[in-house]
């Protein structure tokens, strides 16, 4: 039974910023799709996909929060094997572009099961380094622990989705070091992954090494892979400090921007709101941020702790591969930017986790009558 008591303690400055972030989003979406994204949909389309989505995701919501976020910690191993069976089902069934399996289609819903994936991670990795919070110094309880993440991982790999595998990384390092990993086990594991990129190169496939050696010049192949992020970087470098207006962006409006409405919406805001509009957007996630690890610290259990730090890693790596390939500072991997890309899976997922954090706050300390 829930006690609506509870609902004095809401962090209403995390739920404001994620209100504030979801809006920008529909403006952000509305401005790169108002012609029909170039698709041939009407102005309205991708902006009503995105608020069903929402709404959808207010109804998840709701359900993380009025659910203590303490019985979610016996049902871990359920929400471990439940994740690994959507992964496994998304590579036999699973649609995408250009050969990759990624989506599973529901009617006017396509499920991203890599998407829920990473909060479910969240979930069932602070469950495991909760339990084992005497024994995480232990060479052995970390090696479990990152044993716990590979299996998602490499489903995902397998997709093939590098950048949201990757994701998986930083949510581990983060947790483990909040946890008290020690600092030498943890360099070794990164110097592990770093002789091993070799390796991983050869497993790539041709369009993952084009998109990194892009990275590098993308004068390489200016009107092919480099041509994205050549036209984000001038979209962005015209916007200038105020940027150009509102639906008055050339290089958005006209769609020289490939996925300005996905993954490269930055660019969109930076060409029409410029500078000022970035350091906007920027100020509320670093809100959002700091919130999510002030609830880490006032969470009146380790479970708690691991998971609002796992939901802020992952919230700061979405954020700095997203912005970094818009600039050019980090190379193509697809991923979206958190409440402001459209998608579905996106959307619904940063909602449960900021509905998340919301239930760990609240119930930080006993009601007191």
């Amino acid at each position: 039974m829930f006690d609506w008591k509870l609902l004095k303690k809401l962090d209403s400055t995390l739920f404001i910023t994620t209100l504030f972030l979801i809006c920008s989003g529909f403006l952000l979406i509305y401005s790169a799709t108002q012609g029909g994204g170039g698709e041939g949909k009407d102005a309205y389309f991708f902006l009503r996909r995105q608020m069903l989505w929402f709404i959808i995701g207010l109804v998840g919501m709701f359900f993380f929060i009025y659910r203590d976020y303490a019985s979610f910690q016996p049902l871990s191993k359920g929400i471990y094997l439940f994740n690994l069976l959507l992964l496994l089902l998304v590579l036999f069934i699973g649609k995408g572009p250009a050969g990759t399996r990624r989506w599973i289609s529901l009617g006017i819903f396509p499920f991203q099961p890599s998407e829920f994936a990473k909060l479910f991670v969240i979930i069932t990795l602070a469950s495991y380094l909760a339990e084992k919070k005497e024994s995480i110094e232990k060479l052995s309880t970390l090696l479990i622990s990152f044993l716990h993440i590979i299996l998602p991982l490499l489903l995902i790999f397998k997709q093939p989705d590098l950048g949201t595998s990757l994701i998986f990384l930083v949510i581990w390092l983060g947790m483990v070091f909040m946890a008290g990993a020690k600092p030498k086990h943890l360099l070794g594991f990164m110097g592990g992954a770093l002789a091993l990129s070799p390796f991983l190169w050869m497993l790539l496939k041709d369009y993952q090494k084009r998109r990194l050696l892009i990275f590098l010049d993308p004068d390489i192949d200016p009107l092919g892979a480099g041509y994205h992020l050549i036209q984000s970087k001038i979209a962005i470098g015209s916007g200038q400090l105020f940027g150009k207006g509102l639906f008055a962006g050339t290089q958005s409006q006209l769609h020289f921007i490939p996925g300005q409405h996905t993954d490269f919406i930055f660019a969109l805001l930076g060409e029409e709101f410029g500078f000022v509009g970035a350091v906007f957007l920027l100020s509320l996630y670093s809100i959002f941020i700091w919130r999510a690890l002030h609830t880490a610290s006032v969470s009146k259990d380790s479970f708690g702790s691991l998971m609002a730090v796992g939901i802020a890693s992952m919230l700061a790596f979405h954020l700095f591969i997203n912005i970094g390939m818009a600039v050019g500072i980090m190379p193509i991997t697809g991923i979206p930017l958190p409440f402001i890309s459209y998608g579905g899976s996106s959307l619904i997922t940063n909602m449960l986790a900021t509905a998340l954090l919301l239930n760990i706050y609240m119930r930080r300390q006993r009601i007191r009558f």
